[in-house]
């Protein structure tokens, strides 16, 4: 695979992507999952859908669309949704997590409307659901990189707002943070890298690689800072060899990125259930 690394610009794109993938959805996914909004990524990534499938739609029909690279009204629409889950919490002050199925359903159906109007399913829209080594493209790399660029100085920028925001969010707004501003800041970058993760990781398991690191750095950090740690690290481990596994065995590669990212999960588990019984033991003793 080294070999071919070197000689072919869509290996080392996807590999550079997902390299920057795995390092920006855990990083997002720790804050979607200590405020308890992992479905958000779902809900996005179904909006995300309804985007590829409008731009592919159109590109049949309009030549301006033909040369647009559909990640870019993906990107719009993933944008559009978590304005929409933004406001729609604002609507339901008592019951803010509706506004996650209400756009969740709404991107499937919109999706599904586009998808029939351009007669099924494409080989193009199959790549874009699970993802596709050959599919990355440079414009997508140079994309991607300017996103993990804007989230990594506006995370940097932003951090103890959004640290307080997660622990505390009634003492945050008493101490004068602009809740519904650094909410919008978020929504919007977790729909970015929602839609830039597609390429690889696909539309309907990128939340996965939200989560799934996530929960298994959960297991074994000692702190909120170690879990940053753990959960990029998790995350790239399941992303580079996820990419590897996809090249030697012509697998979608978003299926091999979820299905490291569970096993280490469970690993993590174990681990952290062999070391509570040694200890045990050890006390007994």
């Amino acid at each position: 695979m080294i070999e071919a690394f070197f000689r072919y610009e869509f290996l080392q794109n996807a590999f550079y992507t997902g390299v920057l993938i795995g390092l920006l959805a855990p990083t997002l996914g720790v804050f979607l999952v200590v405020r308890r909004l992992s479905l958000i990524a779902d809900a996005l990534s179904h909006i995300t859908l309804s985007g590829i499938a409008a731009s592919l739609l159109l590109a049949k029909h309009v030549t301006f669309f033909q040369a647009l690279n559909p990640l870019y009204m993906g990107l719009f629409f993933s944008v559009a949704g978590s304005l929409l889950i933004e406001q729609l919490r604002g609507v339901y002050n008592y019951y803010k997590e509706i506004a996650i199925p209400i756009i969740l359903s709404g991107g499937i159906g919109i999706g599904v409307v586009f998808i029939s109007l351009a007669d099924g399913f494409n080989n193009d829209l199959f790549n874009y659901l699970f993802g596709s080594v050959m599919a990355v493209s440079r414009s997508d790399l140079w994309t991607i990189s300017i996103i993990t660029c804007i989230v990594v100085i506006i995370l940097i920028l932003l951090y103890k707002e959004l640290f307080f925001l997660s622990f505390d969010e009634e003492q945050a707004v008493v101490s004068g943070i602009n809740r519904r501003l650094i909410n919008f800041i978020f929504i919007v970058m977790v729909a970015l890298v929602i839609a830039a993760s597609m390429r690889v990781v696909g539309i309907l398991l990128v939340s996965s690689l939200m989560t799934l690191p996530v929960a298994a750095a959960m297991r074994i950090a000692k702190g909120f800072k170690q879990m940053f740690f753990y959960s990029i690290l998790l995350g790239e481990i399941s992303v580079i060899g996820g990419l590897i596994s996809a090249f030697y065995f012509d697998l979608a590669p978003g299926g091999m990125i979820v299905m490291i990212a569970v096993f280490l999960l469970l690993l993590t588990i174990f681990i952290e259930k062999a070391s509570v019984k040694i200890k045990s033991v050890k006390e007994m003793y």
